[in-house]
């Protein structure tokens, strides 16, 4: 029997559905190629659950922490447990032990440390970039807001490319904060092109994903190529975080 709280998640989530098939008809990717990733930061174990049930299975955690604790106690087969936040070095092993993909290595010195975790593990870890197209002091990533300035990645975007245990699979971004959507637009747009630059500078590495988009602003990411959205309260309402147990 459906409870209240499985019942209201799973009507957000197909209204959600329902709005990203719609964005994908004015989009170059298929609605059933664009993966939702569930944000579960500060939500209870409670909510997770009954996210479970409603038949959600890929979630994005920002804190290493929280998102270790969740998955510990969840103990659920079947479930994708995707990194979107910034990953301080430290919790490197953490990560690599956790997690199905990071959304946000943004740094040599992050990828060396995930790979040698999981050179020890035995697996491959599917990464993506993630590059500050804004210029924002307050956005982690690698510098790409100046256009003229993206061959000066490539060595860096190289000698993470020749690490074995991680693998990079595309790329990922956080604009600036809005409350229209569509002055977000052209940050979307912009890592499209990076991607469109990279595919052709590092044809080697595979860049099909694009992750971008949040609860406010993810039918213009995928109008400009998001093939992962990022999307929280809209569909597990407001947080209300209780401790993990």
């Amino acid at each position: 029997m459906i409870n209240d709280l499985e019942y209201s998640i799973r009507e957000r989530y197909q209204q959600v559905r329902n709005r990203i098939a719609e964005a994908a008809a004015g989009s170059t990717n298929a609605a059933k190629a664009i993966r939702l990733v569930v944000v579960t930061k500060s939500q209870s174990l409670e909510v997770v659950r009954a996210a479970i049930s409603a038949g959600i299975n890929i979630f994005g955690e920002n804190y290493v922490e929280e998102a270790v604790e969740k998955i510990a106690a969840l103990n659920e087969s079947g479930v994708e447990w995707h990194m979107i936040g910034h990953i301080q070095s430290r919790k490197a092993e953490a990560v690599a032990g956790n997690f199905s993909m990071v959304h946000s290595l943004d740094s040599v010195k992050l990828a060396r440390r995930l790979n040698g975790f999981c050179t020890t593990i035995g697996g491959i870890l599917p990464v993506l970039l993630e590059f500050n197209v804004s210029g924002e002091d307050s956005k982690f990533g690698f510098a790409a807001w100046e256009e003229e300035h993206w061959p000066k990645l490539l060595p860096e975007i190289e000698e993470i490319l020749a690490l074995n245990h991680i693998e990079i699979s595309g790329l990922m971004t956080m604009p600036p904060y809005f409350n229209d959507p569509e002055k977000t637009r052209p940050y979307f747009r912009k890592l499209k092109q990076l991607q469109e630059f990279l595919k052709i500078r590092v044809p080697q590495a595979r860049w099909s994903e694009l992750s971008m988009g949040t609860s406010i602003d993810f039918t213009a990411a995928i109008q400009e190529g998001a093939t992962l959205v990022r999307i929280g309260e809209a569909i597990l309402g407001p947080r209300r975080k209780i401790e993990v147990s």
